[in-house]
């Protein structure tokens, strides 16, 4: 391999930034939401969802297909939101691990493929957020969502 340094000229360079812009990552994400929640959960969700933040993890708000007040993605499908699921059977293991951010308490558990999907609990309405395995080092990106969270879903058991 030559290590002989020929000069970038600018046509390539917009062209090379232009195709980096054009990732899969920001196209809409396939998300199938979860199954018709009652009422009372899906009111929670619709007020979620007009809070959600429009950058996670320093990733664009996707559109999401198909369109649905209970789903949300960032990054095409890097973090994927649906709200209004049942009750994980997950749940009920006391040994299961969590992390409490901004007041909102989240059931975390690893995927088979390195991301992580996280559950809020105590709250009236389940929400699911999975992260893939390149984001899923992020320190921060349950910061804006929990924020969202704690503002729009109250505290309590769900029953669904």
């Amino acid at each position: 391999m030559s290590l002989h340094r020929r000069p970038v000229r600018l046509p390539a360079l917009l062209a090379l930034l232009a195709l980096a812009g054009c990732t899969p990552g920001d196209s809409e994400a396939r998300v199938d939401p979860p199954p018709t929640p009652p009422a009372d959960v899906a009111g929670f969700c619709a007020a979620l969802h007009k809070e959600l933040p429009e950058t996670v993890a320093g990733l664009a708000r996707t559109p999401t297909e198909p369109e649905s007040g209970l789903t949300a993605a960032w990054g095409g499908s890097a973090i994927v939101l649906r709200c209004g699921i049942p009750k994980p059977p997950k749940m009920a293991d006391p040994k299961q691990e969590g992390v409490h951010v901004n007041g909102v308490a989240w059931l975390l558990e690893k995927l088979p493929d390195g991301g992580f999907r996280f559950t809020t609990g105590l709250r009236l309405a389940y929400t699911e957020v999975r992260v893939d395995k390149e984001h899923a080092t992020d320190a921060g990106m349950l910061v804006g969502l929990s924020a969202a969270v704690a503002g729009t879903v109250p505290e309590g058991i769900s029953s669904y």
